[in-house]
């Protein structure tokens, strides 16, 4: 751990020096940036510290869960604690637009068109993807290249993932494999969600975090994560080995957006300008293991080429509008499982 912390503080000094000779402002020294974040370490070792150096805006981050942020804003709605809720898909900002401000930075134009921040409330900053993570001591002759492959009898009770009525991960993780498996209302799509959570057999962690670490750390063979975490443990020597399913992986934009009647406000805005700027963006696609929103971005080699990886196409109208319909339905067969 202290050496990849230690890569990181590298990592974000260089892009600190990239970034102020292309000029900054440090008269905000008085300002504190409060951030509700689920992002990873990674990301957000090589973000914050660059933010700060390059406008002088001190940031106290709080990493919590998707669903969490959510609840909290609700809970803090009349005398909001946070400026910025970083991370999250458009499921969680469209829903409850009256959380969040309405912002576009003048840099959404330069974003992928189908990426750009359309709702006014969610400006998008990196593409997460969908896909299995397994321990290469573990699994043995056990083959897994599909979401089909996780029935595998010998793999109940050694499979991790997360809740998808809290995390948002565990969320596109869910889905993903409707879609892949025929559709969101497919009967046979979900009785694909029932066998698998059988061969879960009820061990669910507690966050997205925990399944990517227990199967980095030897607890669990197989994981449901997505791509940025689990490339950053391929990249830095762990035993695991990423999976795309065959039957196909949704991308997503990771969101951003700003909390309505938040405190700093124009310190808000400057962290939407700058995740979305040009040097932000071509440093994250070549020295992390995030996938840039951003057109004409340089990409370095330790992402697999969007090209060699099959992909499929989330109708996020359908997930947004019936979402609530998508939870219940994984809870009813949850629930059906846990009784037998």
């Amino acid at each position: 751990m202290k050496i990849k912390k230690i890569v990181f503080a590298c990592l974000s000094l260089m892009m600190v020096a990239t970034m102020t000779a292309c000029g900054g402002g440090k008269d905000n020294a008085n300002e504190t940036l409060v951030i509700y974040s689920p992002n990873s370490e990674g990301l957000v070792e090589a973000v914050i510290p660059a933010f700060e150096e390059e406008t002088g805006i001190k940031v106290e981050i709080q990493q919590v869960g998707t669903g969490e942020c959510i609840k909290k804003l609700q809970a803090e709605k009349d005398d909001p604690v946070a400026d910025i809720m970083w991370g999250g898909q458009d499921t969680h900002y469209l829903p409850n637009k009256d959380l969040f401000e309405e912002y576009v930075s003048p840099n959404d134009e330069n974003v992928i068109e189908a990426y750009q921040n359309t709702s006014k409330v969610a400006s998008a900053y990196t593409l997460d993807g969908s896909n299995l993570i397994v321990n290469k001591n573990l699994i043995g002759d056990i083959k897994i290249t599909s979401y089909e492959d996780l029935l595998n009898p010998e793999l109940k009770g050694k499979i991790a993932t997360g809740d998808p009525t809290n995390s948002s991960s565990s969320f596109a993780q869910l889905t993903n494999m409707l879609l892949a498996k025929g559709g969101y209302d497919d009967d046979a799509a979900w009785k694909y969600v029932e066998d698998l959570f059988t061969n879960i057999d009820g061990k669910i962690s507690s966050s997205s975090s925990g399944v990517y670490k227990s199967v980095a750390d030897g607890e669990m063979v197989v994981g449901l994560s997505y791509e940025d975490p689990t490339v950053t443990l391929v990249r830095d020597g762990a035993p695991v080995e990423v999976i795309y399913p065959s039957e196909g992986t949704v991308f997503l934009p990771a969101r951003s957006g700003i909390i309505k009647n938040c405190k700093n406000p124009e310190a808000a805005k400057k962290f939407i300008d700058f995740i979305q700027s040009k040097e932000c963006q071509d440093y994250l696609g070549e020295n992390t293991t995030n996938r840039p929103v951003l057109k004409d971005v340089k990409m370095g080699d330790v992402m697999k080429p969007m090209k060699d990886i099959k992909t499929i196409e989330e109708d996020s109208e359908y997930v947004i509008a019936n979402r609530e319909n998508i939870v219940e339905r994984y809870k009813d067969v949850f629930t059906k499982i846990s009784s037998k």
